[in-house]
């Protein structure tokens, strides 16, 4: 297969078929959420350990989960790179939440995927369109870069470029399991109330290594001058400078993946300012090094 219209996207995802699809974060291998030999192919084509849950894509996420008054309020945030881990209502295929009584549910803010959305009439389960644990993508060609034989929905590049914030609101108090470009000051004065810490609550794309290249990722302080002694020394060097932090988060998976097609073996990765997005960059960096 190769690219599709939306209509086509829609009509071979109600007949069980896995479709990569654009988000404004990254892009995703979607699966009819009700399905649950759909699903499972998700699992299967991302190497996706099955005790490790999804997020269910959809207009409106509210038959799918229970929403609190917490979770109407931050709701408010939808479209957009929100996600809310809830008590689900035993609807979609349990495979979905990875046997977990829970549910991660958001309303993605991209044209495409709405309008897939609203052509499909399904909820959709979208992990990351790449194999479990690399680089997310991006763009349509990295989706197929990994699955060429996928169906795929080009939506151009995701303007956010990394995963959605997720907020776990299943405890006493609300808490960010991951970070995103939703940060923690505006989930709190959505919420009207303080965040209070995760207690563990599964949730996607939250372990230590993830996102990761090939190529062996460290984080540093100044990238040029350590990339120039370790070149100087004969070793592949790719450099990911800071920027502003919408354009590093737009560009980092991207740059990650260049670095791995121009043979580098080591991608010396500058810091963000820990602060709004930045904190976000710094998670995704540091689960790409390992916690190197």
């Amino acid at each position: 297969m190769a690219l599709v219209s939306i209509a086509a996207a829609a009509e071979l995802l109600r007949a069980g078929r896995v479709v990569g699809i654009p988000t404004e974060t990254v892009y995703g291998l979607a699966a009819n959420a009700l399905d649950a030999a759909a699903v499972r192919e998700v699992f299967r084509l991302k190497a996706r350990p099955a005790g490790h849950p999804l997020i269910v894509h959809a207009r409106d996420p509210r038959p799918w989960a229970v929403f609190s008054e917490r979770a109407e309020r931050l709701a408010a945030l939808w479209p957009g790179p929100l996600t809310l881990i809830l008590p689900g209502r035993g609807v979609v295929a349990p495979e979905v939440s990875g046997g977990h009584a829970t549910l991660a549910v958001r309303c993605p803010d991209h044209p495409d995927a709405l309008a897939l959305l609203d052509e499909v009439g399904v909820p959709l389960a979208a992990p990351s369109a790449n194999p479990f644990g690399g680089v997310s993508p991006t763009t349509a060609a990295h989706v197929l870069a990994a699955f060429p034989e996928l169906p795929v929905l080009d939506g151009g590049s995701c303007l956010v470029g990394i995963e959605s914030t997720i907020v776990d609101l299943t405890g006493a108090r609300a808490a960010i399991l991951r970070p995103g470009a939703v940060d923690a000051d505006a989930v709190e004065l959505a919420l009207g109330e303080p965040l209070g810490s995760p207690t563990g609550t599964a949730a996607p794309g939250t372990l230590a290594t993830h996102y990761a290249p090939h190529a062996r990722v460290v984080l540093v302080h100044d990238a040029a001058a350590e990339a120039a002694a370790l070149r100087a020394a004969g070793r592949r060097v790719a450099v990911i400078v800071r920027r502003p932090a919408r354009l590093h988060a737009r560009a980092l998976y991207a740059e990650l993946r260049a670095a791995d097609d121009a043979g580098a073996e080591l991608i010396l990765a500058e810091y963000a300012e820990e602060d709004g997005l930045g904190v976000a960059i710094n998670d995704r960096l540091r689960r790409a090094s390992g916690g190197r």
